[in-house]
């Protein structure tokens, strides 16, 4: 069995990095998501356990302590986690997992899971939305009707900086029509699992039976 791999996107907020994993997951069963947990209020609409696990401050900090979390940081004022045993789990079962999350969380996950302490080190693939103007961020953040304008604006700032980090991604996909985006994901996913080294050892008997046929 294949291991599962270990799939990241990164946007600034309002990229489009929701929807594009809300298609992928529509799109291929074997791909599972990650349930953050963070201490910011949900949203209208948003569910506890589906959309993320809404803790207190003093219960994040408990679990952040315990090692609880693969990584963890405080953006916009409030924690998020991402829970470490559900990921190395899945990815052993040949399972996919995908994680929309932001860049600094981002950045403490592909170092852990670039390294020997991570259990599947060959598993991480890593994908950056570009958008192709920050007036386009705006625009979409303010579409949203989910902010005030002192939010907006902070959101609009901590996307500058980190749109300075794309290039520590494995991929970039600039951003324009969802479809597009989607197909460009689709594509990036289908080319990794495909690499050579992932084919399980056992396997490769029955693949050159078949190449040659």
């Amino acid at each position: 069995m294949r291991p599962g791999l270990l799939i990241i996107i990164s946007s600034p907020s309002g990229g489009g990095k929701t929807t594009l994993c809300q298609r992928l997951l529509a799109w291929d069963a074997n791909i599972t998501r990650v349930v953050t947990c963070t201490t910011r209020a949900s949203r209208p609409g948003e569910q506890d356990g589906k959309d993320y696990f809404f803790l207190s401050r003093t219960e994040f900090e408990r679990r952040a302590a315990a090692g609880d979390f693969l990584e963890y940081a405080e953006y916009n004022g409030n924690y998020y986690g991402t829970p470490r045993r559900f990921i190395e789990e899945q990815i052993a079962t040949g399972r996919d997992v995908l994680m929309a999350i932001e860049v600094q969380g981002a950045t403490k996950v592909m170092q852990l899971a670039r390294s020997s302490a991570f259990a599947y080190p060959d598993s991480l693939v890593s994908v950056f939305l570009v958008p192709t103007t920050m007036a386009l961020l705006e625009q979409r953040l303010r579409r949203r009707a989910q902010d005030d304008e002192a939010t907006i604006q902070r959101r609009l700032h901590i996307a500058a900086e980190e749109m300075m980090h794309w290039t520590e991604y494995d991929y970039a996909i600039v951003t324009g029509h969802i479809d597009d985006d989607v197909a460009h994901a689709k594509a990036i996913l289908i080319a990794e699992r495909c690499r050579t080294r992932r084919v399980p050892k056992g396997d490769q008997p029955w693949v050159q039976r078949e190449l040659l046929s």
